[in-house]
């Protein structure tokens, strides 16, 4: 096991390093600027249409609305909270920084993902909309590039187990034992439950759950960081000028803190960033394939909302609350510092009110990623995996929160960076067709009601 473990950790430095970020970035940068900036231009054009999206627009099978909830159901979650705790406490003030550069050339990337989700989805023999990078991938670059779709489905379907399964249902288990002394065998219990029951309604159930839970848990996180940064205000000047200076300047060691160069804050900030918004990986825009919209480019605008969401709004909100307060300095790490933080502000319900975000943000991601890996082995499999793989993922949480998973969370990291080879790849490869379909959207935006982009 060991030899094992030295080997995963290997793979994992070479695919988490230069190349990996530099693709990361690189990609997210040439769809930017071919792109022509607009989706940073254009972001009261997506708010519009996230507006518009919460009834149904065309053919598919939940509102373009509800594909997002989807989609940040399985983004917002630990990423958020012990994600960017973790990037300060590797990288510094300054990675926050970074985490916003991958936000903003990610939301190029999103863009791209569900515009190519929804033009190359499919229709299964249930009569569903089906779609993903395995998908785009197939029908977009040919027959010849076809096990590159199966790669990632591969690696998505693995990874599903960990990162989106067996490693939530242990943050939820520790939040909740640590902050209500809740026994983890009864969290796992219970989860296996929860999760069967909205399994059993397919995508339609997970995205009404989605749609409720996520906005209620993402203001009342917001509400809470927002209570602690007026109390701290006067420290937010300078928790924005650490991120700044110490973006293009190393971090010196201060109390618990073991100091960071300017390398560490860009590796750290991008490899973050990328775990909570997920822009890149190819996970996204299986939820947007199955939006009922009008069409690629009008659920690519709502797409990037995610990634502006979960990164510009909520990871900003964790890191600026960390950096006021003080505490970054501490020594601690994860979401033991997030509490720490919530905490020196609000004593006494700090911690609960972080382990309470903390176990809903990783039930939401428990239910987003249970549809990304069943569309992942239904493309290895056929529908006939359906029924075996959800009774599977509603059983998984039990042994998640049970165990120390140590080497599931190695080794989700390791697949989820090999997801994002081939889905980046692909976007590359397909780029013409995301740059001339958002052409021709634009171009005829408001002179047609029956836009079909």
């Amino acid at each position: 096991m060991q030899t094992l473990t030295q080997a995963i950790e290997w793979l994992s430095g070479v695919v988490w390093g230069v190349p990996m970020l530099v693709l990361l970035l690189g990609v997210g940068i040439y769809l930017t600027i071919g792109l022509r900036f607009r989706t940073v231009r254009d972001l009261p054009v997506a708010m519009a249409m996230l507006w518009h999206g919460r009834v149904a627009e065309g053919k598919g099978e939940i509102t373009p609305f509800n594909a997002l909830m989807t989609a940040l159901a399985a983004t917002i979650g630990t990423g958020n909270i012990a994600g960017v705790a973790t990037a300060i406490f590797l990288g510094g003030p300054g990675a926050v920084f970074w985490m916003w550069m991958t936000a903003l050339v990610g939301m190029a990337t999103k863009f791209a993902e569900a515009v190519l989700a929804v033009r190359y989805r499919e229709v299964d023999e249930r009569g569903k909309y089906v779609g993903g990078p395995m998908y785009y991938i197939k029908n977009g670059l040919g027959p010849r590039w076809a096990w590159l779709g199966t790669a990632f489905a591969l690696f998505a379907g693995f990874a599903g187990f960990g990162i989106g399964n067996t490693v939530q249902a242990n943050s939820v288990a520790d939040a909740l034992e640590a902050a209500f002394g809740i026994p983890f065998w009864l969290t796992g219990v219970s989860l296996s439950v929860l999760v069967a029951l909205v399994l059993v309604g397919g995508v339609q159930r997970i995205a009404a759950v989605a749609g409720t839970l996520v906005p209620i848990m993402a203001i009342g996180y917001l509400t809470a960081g927002s209570i602690v940064l007026m109390l701290n205000a006067g420290a937010i000047p300078s928790a924005f000028g650490l991120i700044f200076q110490h973006a293009f300047s190393p971090a010196a060691a201060a109390g618990g803190f073991a100091g960071a160069a300017v390398w560490a804050a860009i590796r750290f900030g991008v490899a973050r960033g990328v775990f909570s918004n997920e822009a890149g990986l190819g996970s996204a825009p299986i939820a947007h394939a199955a939006a009922e919209c009008r069409g690629p480019v009008s659920q690519g605008l709502v797409a990037m909302l995610g990634t502006f969401v979960d990164t510009i709004l909520v990871c900003t909100f964790t890191a600026l609350v960390i950096l006021s307060t003080g505490v970054w300095t501490s020594g601690l790490n994860g979401a033991e510092l997030t509490s720490s933080a919530f905490e020196s502000a609000l004593p006494n319900v700090g911690s609960e009110i972080t382990s309470v975000a903390l176990a809903v943000f990783a039930f939401t991601s428990l239910l987003g990623w249970s549809y990304y890996c069943e569309r992942a082995w239904q493309y290895l499999l056929g529908v006939k995996v359906i029924v075996p793989f959800r009774v599977l993922w509603s059983l998984a949480p039990i042994l998640g929160a049970t165990v120390k998973l140590s080497f599931v969370w190695l080794l989700a990291d390791t697949l989820n960076a090999l997801m994002a080879i081939p889905n980046l790849i692909a976007l590359a490869l397909l780029s013409p067709v995301v740059f001339a379909t958002a052409r021709e959207f634009f171009a005829t935006r408001g002179k047609s009601e029956n836009n079909p982009y």
